[in-house]
């Protein structure tokens, strides 16, 4: 082979390795993507999403909420929320939309199926809003960000198929930051024996037999699998806690 060609497929390879390099190391950047919106659908999300956020998937964020395909991850992608712009100059925003993800759901090549809501806010305006929302689906792109929730601590909401003491199922709301919620531990506050509970399906985890008395929700968080930390709420949960109600943490993660 030709010095010539020797250093062109060099320097090809080399830009190649360096393009993949900051596609993996690029936590910030844009993927680019489609997304749709719910059809047919109220303006904000919906109830029966398959997080089992339940009234508060549909109205957390403002109604700014979406379901994910791969970013929904068996139920780890609950609750992350993510920057989403369209990329139409003459119909979208710079700063797009940041959506909640409260729902699974694919569709036509598609990583999100948007409320109606979040749909028209990645428009520029309310006339612009208007054109974009009869496409139906419009090419996108998307980043992770920060969960933002100003004054709220994380909050356990239990679920109303629980039955005190027989069987304890809860979501968890308001968690800030960009870390996933792993695993979660259930501990008894009197003698701190601790188990691992078990995620049934989307944000939801439970146990049969919960321990009596008070009880702690300890949470682990992580990024990727890596710079794991167990969060530990300052509140308890009540040893008379019931189906339906929701306890504040007292605490927050923002990392």
């Amino acid at each position: 082979m030709a010095p010539l060609q020797v250093l062109s497929v060099f320097v090809a390879s080399f830009i190649f390795m360096q393009t993949l390099g900051n596609s993996q190391t690029c936590p910030d950047c844009f993927t680019r993507s489609r997304a749709a919106h719910y059809p047919n659908s109220e303006e904000k999300g919906t109830e029966t999403g398959s997080c089992g956020f339940g009234t508060f998937g549909a109205t957390i964020n403002g109604g700014d909420v979406s379901a994910a395909s791969e970013l929904y991850r068996n139920g780890l992608g609950c609750g992350a929320c993510y920057q989403v712009r369209c990329t139409d100059g003459n119909y979208c925003s710079d700063k797009g939309v940041t959506i909640v993800v409260t729902d699974q759901g694919a569709g036509d090549r598609t990583d999100f199926i948007l409320s109606q809501r979040a749909f028209a806010r990645m428009a520029q305006t309310t006339d612009a809003a208007a054109s974009i929302l009869p496409l139906g689906v419009v090419d996108i792109e998307y980043r992770r960000v920060s969960c933002t929730y100003p004054d709220k601590n994380i909050t356990i909401k239990i679920e109303e198929s629980s039955d005190n003491p027989h069987y304890l199922a809860f979501v968890i709301w308001y968690q800030q930051g960009k870390k996933d919620i792993t695993a979660v531990q259930l501990c008894e506050t009197q003698n701190f024996v601790c188990k691992l509970l078990d995620r049934t399906r989307g944000a939801v985890w439970t146990t049969t037999s919960p321990p009596r008395g008070p009880l702690q929700i300890r949470m682990l968080l992580s990024v990727d699998d890596e710079d794991e930390t167990w969060v530990v709420p300052v509140n308890n949960i009540p040893e008379n806690w019931k189906a339906g109600d929701t306890y504040d943490s007292g605490i927050q993660e923002d990392a």
